[in-house]
């Protein structure tokens, strides 16, 4: 990988809970524009290590960047602002809001009128609210929800508030699009729509960091894949050789998860 490509760097990230090494040792890149798989058996720290990129929780030691600047000790809405969002595994959309306005909050980053104009109604505000839902509204036709888009989220089903949640990530217009198990709990037409969608979103320039159980779906999708077990790196590489790789048929690809 070109340093140029470099979009996302995780150097030596280790993450400590007491005497337990959730994330140990932890190293890899994501480059503009890539799918990048992250995938190994349950409790291997992958949701941890989602969490120390988007700066919910904080290492104990090594460090993380984004385009070269240092992320890892910067507050979630700094590092939200800098360019990296994202969803998680269980969802948490606004159930009394409608589709659009669940997306519409996901562009607060993107607004430039103080809460003291939007709150008088300035042109201005106006203005950037107009703007706002017109492109909450290509969002959710993006996702394939446009015609749900005054639909209170609590009436979607759960394939739907998985769309909804990943436009109101994609709101935002980040550089770097954190996905945590988008498709469990789908059927395998759901699963093929995100999959779809996915690589929609990479082709768009958005730089997708996956983690993910169904192993075909991110064998189908994935530029690269990052393979974890105990905390640490196992295996980085393609996906062909990842699935060739002796430690992963043996940690996970070779177990009974799909």
């Amino acid at each position: 990988m070109p340093p140029d490509a470099v979009l996302l760097e995780l150097e030596d990230v280790r993450r400590t809970f007491g005497g337990l090494k959730a994330v140990d040792g932890a190293r890899f890149r994501v480059a503009a524009g890539e799918v990048h798989g992250l995938i190994g058996p349950n409790g291997a720290g992958k949701t941890t290590l989602l969490n120390l990129v988007s700066g919910l929780l904080r290492p104990t030691g090594g460090a993380i960047a984004l385009e070269g600047r240092r992320i890892d000790r910067l507050p979630p809405h700094r590092i939200a602002a800098l360019g990296i969002t994202r969803t998680y595994q269980n969802i948490r959309l606004f159930p009394a809001l409608s589709a659009a306005d669940n997306v519409l909050v996901g562009s607060h980053l993107r607004r430039h009128d103080p809460l003291w104009r939007r709150m008088l109604f300035a042109p201005s505000a106006r203005r950037e609210e107009d703007e706002a839902r017109r492109r909450a509204l290509e969002l959710l036709e993006r996702v394939g929800m446009a015609d749900r888009a005054s639909e209170r989220a609590s009436n979607l089903s759960y394939g739907e508030q998985r769309r909804v949640e990943i436009a109101r990530a994609l709101a935002s217009g980040p550089r770097v699009l954190l996905l945590d198990e988008p498709t469990a709990g789908m059927n395998p037409a759901e699963v093929a729509s995100i999959a779809a969608l996915i690589r929609e979103v990479a082709r768009a320039g958005h730089s997708v960091l996956l983690v993910e159980h169904n192993v075909k779906l991110v064998m189908d999708v994935c530029d690269r894949i990052t393979v974890l077990n105990f905390g640490r790196v196992i295996a980085d590489g393609t996906p062909d050789e990842v699935a060739r790789d002796p430690a992963v048929i043996a940690a996970y690809l070779g177990g009974n998860e799909s």
